[in-house]
């Protein structure tokens, strides 16, 4: 997700986005854990927008 995308959004669908990227995030780690990812670049990917989410909701809690 880009950053405009995740601005774009409310709070609530930001605090739901960010539970749903987060459990994907935790699902690519144990895969990959288990057998290699084909493309580990993707977890770097994850982990940024988990990143982005997070500090679009907090940036909204302290507005």
């Amino acid at each position: 997700m880009k950053q405009t995308e995740i601005r774009e959004l409310s709070t609530t669908e930001l605090q739901e986005k960010h539970g749903e990227i987060k459990k994907q995030y935790a699902d690519l780690k144990m895969a990959h854990a288990v057998t290699p990812l084909e493309n580990p670049l993707q977890l770097r990917k994850v982990r940024r927008t988990v990143a982005r989410l997070a500090t679009e909701l907090t940036k909204r809690e302290l507005q």
